[in-house]
């Protein structure tokens, strides 16, 4: 489904779009070498094919991962012949050019400096630290961006149509509900993408069906599901037990399952791990001593051993039943994940990101950032730090338990500020 002309390529507006540099650079036939930075599945690869069509260039593709310096020696050498005897022009494109080190890229630098090659490096690191400065200063770095949902929809579309090199041919459908949520599921990358609804198709296919639905795709996803021994049930019955104490505020009845569990030969680092996860998980702010009371627990009883060692284990099993609860901070994580899987991995505001070359200040990196301790109390009044679709979100929310209640005031007053 890769497409073969400049008309068909989906996304990047910015760099091919009508007036743009890059397209006008094509038009011209005047390409520089160049090195394409992106996350993977956005067109790298298909932009360097494009290009290397439209200027009627031989297209060499070399990877990073697998090719030597002998054979781009040879490439080399063929680009020159071509040159000299034919008049053809050579793009050799190498992907993954930041697993080259310093002195494999330094063996592009005469021949791109000559003309017999045209570079173009597809990476997915930044070039300002991953492509060292010689080759990075003979080549124009072109940044590409993840694929938007609605793009993701239009190539799936075109996969679906295409009964040539798509799946028009099987007869498969799927609504666009359906391409939606693949695209969702494809976080900008069309090679994801396309995967997933091959996959969903032929799963389709395999169950007598001619549709992709949401639910076709929820069940070609589908993991297989752990396998679980249902004669340690009451394992887990007594752990659910002691946790659910604990929360509960009943210190008698925590003490009681975890000597439950002891008794039963359970290890006593597994009862300590579960403590350590409920003093943030069900405690959190609201006593932030607990999981230090719980930390200090375990490096006891590593000292101590049995029997002593119950008095540690003991101590903060009492200490976590009493203490005020907070399932805050399980929320503000919980919250945090719930908004990367739906916006996906939203990029880092400009004036948030560390210019420490001159590309990215070029590109804007740190414009705008204002340094809090210039400010009274540390706060920059009306300053957000979230990537700009999610300015607003609340993701911690303090209850009024215990320490939290003071925190909550606190942040009140920062969040109005």
């Amino acid at each position: 489904m890769r497409p073969a002309r400049l008309e068909d390529y989906v996304g990047q507006a910015h760099l091919v779009g009508a007036g743009k540099l890059l397209a006008a650079a094509i038009e011209r036939d005047r390409v520089p070498s160049m090195i394409l930075w992106g996350p993977p599945g956005v067109g790298k690869t298909t932009l360097g094919r494009v290009i290397a069509a439209r200027t009627k260039s031989v297209f060499v593709l070399f990877s990073a991962v697998l090719g030597s310096i002998q054979e781009l020696r040879e490439i080399v050498a063929a680009a020159k012949e071509r040159l000299d005897y034919k008049g053809e022009r050579t793009i050799v494109f190498v992907d993954e050019i930041h697993r080259f080190n310093k002195a494999q890229q330094d063996a592009f630098l005469p021949h791109v400096e000559a003309g017999t090659i045209t570079l173009i490096g597809a990476t997915t690191e930044n070039p300002s630290f991953s492509v060292n400065a010689a080759l990075l200063s003979r080549c124009k770095a072109f940044r590409l961006e993840a694929l938007k949902e609605e793009q993701l929809v239009t190539i799936l579309e075109r996969a679906l149509a295409d009964r040539e090199s798509g799946l028009g041919a099987s007869g498969v459908t799927a609504a666009r509900e359906t391409l939606q949520a693949i695209a969702r599921i494809a976080r900008g990358d069309a090679r994801r993408a396309l995967t997933t609804l091959e996959s969903a198709a032929a799963f389709a296919t395999s169950q007598g069906e001619a549709e992709v639905t949401v639910a076709t795709l929820a069940a070609s996803e589908e993991k297989a599901p752990l396998l679980y021994d249902k004669a340690g049930e009451e394992h887990y019955n007594v752990v659910s037990a002691f946790i659910k104490s604990m929360r509960g505020s009943d210190p008698d009845a925590a003490v009681y399952w975890m000597m439950r569990m002891l008794d039963a030969g359970d290890d006593p680092l597994f009862v300590l791990r579960r403590m350590l996860i409920f003093a943030s998980e069900d405690v959190g702010n609201a006593d932030p001593r607990a999981l230090m009371v719980v930390t200090s627990a375990d490096e006891a009883f590593r000292r101590m051993g049995m029997p002593e060692g119950l008095y540690p284990l003991t101590h903060a099993c009492i200490y976590l039943a009493c203490t005020p609860k907070s399932n805050a901070v399980k929320n503000a994580w919980q919250r945090a994940r719930a908004l990367i899987e739906e916006h996906g991995a939203l990029p880092v505001p400009l004036k948030l990101r560390n210019a420490v070359t001159k590309l990215m200040k070029q590109e804007g990196y740190g414009s705008g950032y204002k340094y809090a301790h210039d400010y009274d109390d540390g706060v920059v009044p009306g300053e957000t730090y979230l990537p700009d679709a999610l300015v607003g979100e609340a993701l911690y929310e303090p209850t009024e338990h215990g320490e939290e209640a003071r925190i909550r005031a606190r942040l009140a007053s920062l969040r109005r500020r």
